[in-house]
């Protein structure tokens, strides 16, 4: 696989999950949420168009409440995912205008992307944003959205999004480097597994459960984001949060965790 393909990409989707921007007490992780910011202003001065989606709304509200653990009923979450989200978005816009760019809140629900005069509505904006130069921070609206909380998580979302936006990669930054034959956490001889030409029951079989307890999602999410993404003929790829810099090596045309290929378009 020639990798180098990925030095001339013009518009990327990343997704980073709760896991990478939080501690195991569920308050935010201000060194990387600046990492990440960093590297995404890096690549905006390098002239790529980047949609950012992302977690951590809940978590960022178990944290500023200071709750030991974030709570079962969609209620209680409805309330935190509007408590964090605040706290979230400001110190993105923070750290963005310290690095010289500007970014604006997008939040989203299911029945908006499914609905054909919205979608296009929203796809103008999208637009609209990338030629004033803003990065888009988009998140599910979990405020009114019982569906992300309780079946899905933003794994998918990013999927659509890069669809939506004609996006020539997505990278979902997560809690582990890629997918990997066995369980890691269990097996030591477990290996990546770099590319996946087709996801069939094969890769199926591999994927765990749910991911972290400050998340919602696991492999098996990312699986159906890379379904979405993949028939769209956009490539994805998974690479692990904690390393954000590892973007850099993805745009330098190196091998960075887990590939999905994308189908040619016809």
């Amino acid at each position: 696989m020639n990798y180098s393909k990925f030095k001339n990409l013009k518009r990327v989707v990343i997704k980073v999950g709760t896991s990478s921007l939080t501690y195991e007490t569920g308050k935010l992780n201000i060194k990387k949420i600046e990492s990440i910011v960093r590297v995404i202003s890096d690549l905006k001065n390098r002239g790529i168009q980047v949609v950012l989606v992302s977690s951590g709304a809940v978590g960022a509200g178990v944290g500023k409440l200071n709750l030991t653990e974030k709570p079962s009923d969609t209620r209680k979450k409805q309330a935190l995912a509007a408590i964090g989200q605040a706290t979230l978005v400001s110190m993105y816009d923070r750290f963005f205008s310290e690095y010289g760019h500007s970014s604006a809140q997008v939040l989203l629900t299911k029945f908006i992307l499914d609905d054909p005069e919205r979608y296009q509505n929203t796809k103008n904006t999208f637009e609209t944003m990338f030629e004033y130069g803003v990065i888009p921070v988009v998140n599910e609206n979990d405020v009114i959205s019982t569906y992300e909380l309780e079946f899905g998580d933003n794994d998918t979302l990013s999927a659509y999004i890069a669809e939506l936006v004609e996006a020539d990669l997505l990278i979902l930054l997560s809690d582990i480097d890629g997918l990997f034959d066995k369980n890691p956490t269990t097996c030591s001889d477990a290996k990546i597994i770099p590319i996946v030409n087709k996801i069939d029951e094969t890769i199926y079989s591999v994927a765990g459960g749910a991911g972290s307890r400050r998340g919602t999602g696991g492999m098996l999410t990312k699986l159906k984001a890379a379904e979405i993404a993949t028939s769209k003929g956009i490539d994805m790829i998974i690479s692990n949060g904690a390393y954000p810099e590892r973007i850099y090596d993805i745009f330098d045309g190196k091998q960075v965790g887990t590939l999905f290929m994308g189908h040619t378009k016809c």
